[in-house]
């Protein structure tokens, strides 16, 4: 990891002013000022400012790397100056003054659409584009927070002696309040498995074996047609 970055985008301060730190992400702003090019390299877990030399070659070479490039920076962290400080980052009191900049992987064409922009996009561009939809700050921030309260709730009920048991996905069919998804058997030709529309009779067998505090944050398939208030989950 560290041929790509020693630490992540939000993890610089001023206590590394002075060393000699890499970071890796994604490039989200660039702002050319002539004789210095500064950039907004992103991670998922922040955002750090790193400015190029003074140098020509330097300059040009910073301020045609296309946004959303993925590149690794190397160089110096710096108290910024008291101007440039910016109070919403974490890292906004520092920056690192680029050694060494590596394009890991280059913007092949124009976006589909912006990153981070308050603007309505078509659902099935978003998702033809998933990787660039997942970028987005705001699906990023959904992403922790449900694994922040799967944690939470895990945690409630080991905390009281609950065992979590990953009952089978693959299973015969058990009819329900819906139509089942259906995968067809490789060993078994003409044959099919259903996906589960609960875990309800592998939770009855647990529990007749003795297993009587057992919990499961389970998926469900349910094929709930058409209906004007339902949809597949």
């Amino acid at each position: 990891m560290k041929e790509y970055r020693t630490c992540t985008c939000n993890e610089i301060d001023l206590k590394d002013v002075g060393k000699k730190v890499r970071i890796a992400g994604f490039v989200q702003t660039i702002r050319d000022f002539g004789g210095l090019v500064f950039l907004d390299i992103r991670d998922m877990y922040g955002i750090t400012q790193v400015v190029t030399s003074g140098k020509e070659d330097d300059v040009d070479f910073a301020s045609h790397i296309p946004l959303e490039s993925c590149v690794s920076v190397y160089g110096e962290v710096k108290k910024r100056d008291e101007e440039t400080i910016n109070p919403k980052l974490k890292t906004g009191l520092v920056e690192i003054r680029i050694e060494e900049i590596t394009i890991l992987s280059k913007r092949s064409k124009n976006l589909p659409f912006e990153i981070n922009a308050d603007q309505e996009i078509r659902e099935d561009l978003r998702l033809q584009y998933r990787f660039l939809d997942l970028r987005n700050d705001r699906l990023k921030n959904n992403l922790l927070l449900r694994a922040k309260m799967l944690q939470f709730l895990r945690n409630q009920m080991i905390e009281q002696d609950f065992l979590e048991v990953q009952t089978p996905i693959l299973t015969s069919s058990s009819p329900e309040g819906a139509r089942d998804y259906l995968v067809p058997s490789r060993l078994h030709p003409g044959k099919f498995y259903a996906l589960p529309q609960a875990p309800q009779q592998f939770k009855q067998l647990l529990m007749v074996s003795g297993i009587d505090k057992y919990f499961q944050i389970a998926p469900c398939f349910r094929d709930e047609d058409a209906r004007a208030d339902r949809a597949p989950r």
